[in-house]
């Protein structure tokens, strides 16, 4: 997120911003809660009002106090642009900012919905070789199991950990385990090659037991799971999905699988990878900050803002001119809810912002009746959508 703020700051003092741009950062600072007050907002529309622009010097500080409000991280955002240019730019931001706080502050009630749904939280189970299926959510601390030289142990912020029991003990190549997310959980795992794992909702990764010492290290993910590779330039680490396979020797990387999406997606974020489609008629190989999009056996690679693609790990919803329908998949996901179009064109409405994904449903789908494109209803565990 602070990347993405930085940049299109960067872009806005420059003059480069495109009119999708503009809509992503003034919604980012105006309407979001996590980055801005209404006191910041009426503090930049009081200055505009009681004096001009040129009499007040402390831009820098009333800027950095918006990028700075609520966040989670304790490290504040350093702004990269010089104070000179934010000198220049702050005028035309002032008229923005009074324009928005004027509506806000003049905005219909707030719609009001009659029930709600809780977000999702640490949900999943653990599959083992012999078939036994094992609430990770209700085991408590400790070592939840031991089998075939390997013991499994569940901490206390929910992590799982495997561990070799003795260095000379011989694991059954044959066997595996599943660790599996319902819809609305999600689960980190360090493998026993010491790869830590990130699962989302509504996924699954299976993995050999003797992946800590067999020549290559395999797995199967189904859904999506962020990925920080053990670096071992001897044996290298194979990913595979329904739609490709991909494999590395150590590094960061995001992979969104899901069949019921129509493209495989994988974000790289640190060092190097090889993506290739099942058949391997088709592969690529990213740099960090590149993304490949999987669709029919052929892939698309470009530059990206990786902060998105991994910021569901960090807790938050990131959207860039994404579709409705893209979206309420997501959220689908996360909070175990069922999606219901009654006016089907509601699917292609676009939408630019951030938003916890701790929120209980109802104030997620506020930020999006905020566009005046579209209006929601929630039934029980269904959520009814209308073009507004």
């Amino acid at each position: 997120m602070e990347q993405r703020l930085n940049y299109l700051l960067n872009q806005f003092s420059a003059g480069t911003l495109t009119p999708e741009e503009k809509q992503e950062l003034y919604f980012l600072v105006e309407t979001e809660a996590a980055l801005v007050s209404a006191e910041i907002a009426e503090m930049i529309a009081a200055q505009e009002v009681d004096a001009p622009f040129s009499a007040y010097p402390k831009w820098e500080t009333v800027l950095d106090q918006i990028l700075s409000i609520d966040k989670p991280k304790p490290n504040r955002l350093k702004l990269v642009v010089s104070r000179m240019k934010w000198v220049a730019a702050a005028a035309l931001f002032t008229v923005f900012s009074l324009a928005t706080y004027l509506v806000v502050t003049n905005k219909k009630k707030e719609h009001v919905f009659t029930s709600d749904v809780a977000p999702g939280g640490n949900k999943a189970f653990l599959t083992l070789a012999d078939g036994r299926k094992i609430s990770l959510t209700d085991a408590a601390a400790g070592d939840v199991i031991q089998e075939s030289g390997i013991s499994v142990t569940k901490k206390a912020n929910g992590q799982l950990i495997y561990n070799v029991e003795s260095a000379n003990q011989a694991i059954d190549d044959s066997q595996t385990n599943t660790i599996s997310t319902p819809k609305g959980g999600e689960w980190e795992v360090r493998l026993p090659d010491g790869s830590v794992v990130w699962l989302n909702a509504a996924s699954s990764i299976k993995y050999h037991l003797n992946i800590g010492t067999s020549k290559h290290r395999k797995v199967e993910l189904t859904g999506e799971a962020y990925f920080e590779v053990a670096k071992d330039k001897l044996r290298p680490f194979i990913i595979k999905t329904a739609r490709q396979e991909l494999e590395v020797l150590g590094t960061h990387f995001d992979i969104s699988s899901y069949l019921d999406d129509p493209v495989t997606r994988t974000t790289l974020l640190e060092g190097s990878v090889s993506v290739a489609n099942l058949d391997k008629s088709n592969s690529e190989i990213l740099k960090p900050g590149q993304q490949a999009i999987l669709t029919n056996g052929d892939f698309q690679v470009r530059d990206v803002d990786t902060e998105q693609a991994v910021a569901w790990k960090d807790g938050y919803f990131m959207f860039n001119n994404e579709k409705q329908e893209s979206i309420l998949r997501k959220l689908a996901r996360w909070y175990n809810v069922e999606v219901e179009y009654v006016d089907p064109e509601a699917k292609e409405v676009m939408y630019y912002g951030t938003v916890s994904r701790f929120e209980k449903i109802s104030k997620v789908l506020r930020k999006f009746e905020q566009t005046g494109e579209v209006r929601f209803e929630i039934k029980g565990n269904k959520v009814i959508v209308y073009k507004a």
